[in-house]
């Protein structure tokens, strides 16, 4: 514990004047005056309980300002207030032999951060909870139960009728998807395309994997079976919790497992968590678009048996790889629209009304006539969904899925 101090300020700037506090008018002078005070004490000898003190004020105000209003009016200047305000908490907590709770809320600290804020300092955060997570390997304070295993029902999985089943073709050269999928915008399933990620060999993708690598971090968790649900919310979870309150926690589904589900479902994570980033790669048919890499937004899908994305469609190409587990997916064209009934609400008008695997025949007479395509996604299966494909999805067992948007 004594080293972790010294490997943290080795990252930071060696002399107080090299440590970057440049703000425009929109950050109240008070406020800068509360950060350059939080500075001074950061490059201070002396010892002082202040440093904590001053942090959180800074958290408080900024965060004030990161909660008014729409997340889109905040301005970034705040969001950079707010990750100087993580990094000085950070350092109050690590400087003086902290215990293994203090370097735990160090991660959260951190992982708020770069949630909630925005990269400082070439991404100081990121830099730091790493140096943060290899002392919690080496005290093994994350270690916390004993793994178990998660004990899978034997999943209901729809007979896919062989005329309606989605074709499936191995390793296309990039003329051939091109020509034969892409242009025409028809849904395929590609084979052999990712196995050579680390996720399936140097770094197989497991619950115990998963919580080696991530377990401390703390991510947004989506609970309730479908984002359409009135119950449906979001809430803050280290990965280890999410797995044990809703991997491996029987009680918490129902028997068909729709209840009560909790959901990991965000293109940040792999930002945030650098090392199961590198354990995947970006399709090579992704050249075929009209950005860059960096126009690719990569989202993870992790959740339990019974986890339902109801049946909606995207602006963007898609291709949805399998890593773990198996989903039940169906599709349907974008010229069928009329038949799938759309929320007429703005918020959810790329979302269809109908239960897909239940549908009120009633209510929604027109949407049996529509044509539709399915399949049962596999680990090392990737899905290309066309742009504005309508898709209906539900995982059929403990499911890690990584899916790429671009255009």
């Amino acid at each position: 514990m004594a080293s972790l101090w010294s490997k943290i300020s080795a990252a930071l700037p060696s002399h107080e004047e090299q440590f970057p506090l440049q703000f425009s008018d929109k950050v109240e002078s008070s406020v800068v005056e509360m950060l350059r005070w939080a500075r001074q004490q950061l490059y201070s000898h002396t010892a002082s309980t202040s440093p904590v003190l001053s942090a959180q004020i800074i958290l408080d105000i900024s965060w004030e300002k990161l909660n008014t209003g729409t997340w889109r009016h905040v301005d970034k200047e705040w969001r950079r207030v707010y990750s100087y305000g993580c990094l000085f908490k950070v350092a109050a907590l690590c400087r003086d032999g902290p215990s293994e709770d203090e370097i735990l809320q160090a991660v959260k600290t951190c992982d708020m951060g770069l949630l909630m804020g925005a990269a400082i300092m070439d991404n100081i955060l990121q830099v730091v909870v790493r140096i943060l997570q290899r002392e919690i390997r080496k005290t093994g304070a994350d270690e916390g139960v004993e793994a178990k295993r998660p004990k899978i029902a034997s999943p209901s999985v729809p007979a896919i009728r062989e005329e309606m089943a989605v074709p499936r073709i191995k390793c296309p050269s990039l003329e051939s998807f091109k020509t034969n999928y892409l242009l025409p915008l028809k849904p395929v399933i590609l084979e052999g395309v990712i196995s050579h990620w680390p996720a399936f060999n140097k770094h197989p993708w497991s619950i115990d994997y998963l919580r080696s690598v991530a377990g401390c971090r703390t991510v947004p968790v989506e609970v309730g079976s479908r984002y359409t649900d009135e119950d449906w919310s979001q809430t803050l979870l280290t990965v280890s919790d999410f797995i044990d309150r809703y991997i491996l926690n029987k009680s918490q589904t129902s028997q068909d497992g729709v209840k009560a589900v909790g959901y990991l479902a965000q293109h940040q994570l792999f930002d945030q968590i650098p090392e199961l980033k590198e354990d995947i790669c970006i399709p090579d048919y992704c050249c075929l678009g009209e950005g860059d890499e960096d126009d690719i937004t990569i989202n993870a899908w992790f959740g339990p048996a019974g986890t339902v994305s109801p049946l909606h469609q995207d602006p963007q190409q898609n291709f949805l790889a399998q890593v773990v587990g198996s989903k039940y997916i169906r599709l349907y064209s974008p010229e069928d629209t009329d038949k799938l009934y759309p929320h007429q609400s703005q918020l959810l008008h790329n979302t269809s009304q109908v239960e897909v695997e239940n549908p009120d025949a009633e209510r929604f007479p027109e949407f049996s006539k529509a044509p539709h395509l399915e399949c049962v996604l596999q680990p090392g299966d990737v899905l290309f969904i066309p742009v504005k494909h309508w898709h209906y999805v539900r995982s059929l067992d403990v499911s890690f899925s990584v899916s790429f948007w671009w255009s």
